[in-house]
């Protein structure tokens, strides 16, 4: 049985986990979560799943927790020692990890040490700090087994195939919540707006990156990783149904993709059971109700932050984790109304290339960037706010 650790419970792929779980109570359980703030939904989790250990946010949501839980014996942890905790719990042999943001990076480290077998939702780990996680994984044995849908595909395509003999990999994007607008009618967008995504079904962050396309540009630094592939090797495509989640095309021209409805319990189920394949409940895929799949190129003009993403993965370094990092702020900064949707491209792009970068960092040269990169992008703020 797959003993499952969740970090981001709470969160889209959390529930989506939990989901394919409660479906399948004879092949997984959940031994350890953990959740941020919404300690609401955590509590109504744990009555459900009866995990060991949970770790939240902070302190007061801990005692928030405890209050609701009365007398039950989880063991309540929080802040970063608790996800590690979370991460590495001694009955877990499966971590799935769906946190948001590089705050990922050091629960995936700890579990990596504890040599836990690892389904990646948080893309921001290796973007952030890539070398040094994949270098981990490879060190103790570990196997990261991606559930992006797009990375799942191109891991589909990839069994039983030699990696030497792939020509390059194609993510397709659906384009967002703005793909038909032009540039000039971004400038007024609302929050609401740029939350409802065409397609999927995803938590906020997201959905703004997926707006923005820094969403892909992070999935290509991350494909660089996962895969061990050249930049070069790595191509976008618009793909506005979500129905092909990503392609390889070999050597002789042979393209394999991987086809299904957008639904995230797909790919998640798939890292669980790997490398057997189960049931599940939801929609199977009629293609002859969807009719024409359409494509288009990657337009880098429309979508300036998919080429910075280029750019800072070919520079390597503490580049991609100043990227992710800036991105985070300005995408808060949007969301709370501070900015306009346009202003997070240039408070990105600003404090990208005010940095210094360092060639092959360590953990704590990546955290350091990370911090400069966040008090850089806020002082940009200042200049841009609304």
């Amino acid at each position: 049985m797959k003993r499952i650790s969740l970090l981001g419970s709470t969160g889209s792929i959390g529930k989506s986990t939990l989901d394919v779980v409660s479906q399948h109570p004879e092949e997984f359980s959940v031994v350890a979560m953990a959740a941020g703030s919404n300690i609401e939904l955590l509590a109504e989790q744990i009555e459900r799943f009866r995990p060991e250990l949970v770790s939240v946010g902070n302190a007061q949501a801990a005692k928030e927790l405890q209050g609701r839980l009365g007398n039950s014996r989880v063991e309540i942890m929080y802040g970063e020692a608790g996800l590690e905790e979370t991460a590495k719990h001694a009955e877990a042999n499966f971590v799935m990890t769906a946190v948001v943001g590089s705050i990922g990076v050091a629960p995936t480290l700890a579990a990596i040490e504890a040599g836990k077998t690892i389904g990646l939702a948080n893309k921001e780990t290796l973007v952030s700090a890539g070398h040094i996680v994949m270098k981990a994984a490879r060190d103790r044995g570990v196997q990261i087994i991606p559930v992006d849908s797009e990375h799942s595909a191109i891991f589909q395509c990839l069994q039983g195939e030699r990696r030497e003999d792939i020509a390059r990999i194609i993510l397709t994007a659906s384009g967002g919540s703005f793909r038909h607008l032009s540039r000039e009618e971004l400038a007024d967008v609302t929050v609401e707006q740029a939350l409802h995504h065409p397609n999927w079904s995803m938590g906020s962050k997201i959905t703004i990156d997926s707006a923005t396309m820094m969403n892909k540009g992070f999935e290509v630094i991350e494909a660089h990783w996962l895969f061990d592939l050249p930049y070069e090797q790595i191509e976008c495509v618009l793909h506005y149904e979500s129905i092909i989640h990503s392609m390889v095309e070999y050597k002789d021209r042979a393209v394999m993709a991987q086809l299904g409805t957008p639904d995230m319990r797909v790919p998640i189920q798939y890292a669980l059971s790997y490398p057997k394949r189960m049931p599940l409940g939801t929609e199977p895929l009629d293609l002859v109700k969807s009719g024409t799949l359409h494509f288009a190129p990657m337009d880098f003009d429309r979508y300036p932050l998919l080429q910075l993403a280029y750019e800072c993965g070919r520079v390597g370094g503490t580049h991609p984790t100043v990227l992710n990092a800036a991105n985070e702020v300005a995408v808060d900064s949007f969301l709370r109304g501070s900015i306009a949707f346009l202003e997070i491209e240039k408070i990105v792009r600003q404090t990208c290339e005010a940095h210094q970068g360092t060639s092959h960092p360590s953990l704590e040269e990546i955290l350091a960037a990370d911090q400069w990169a966040r008090d850089q992008a806020a002082s940009c703020l200042g200049v841009n706010k609304r």
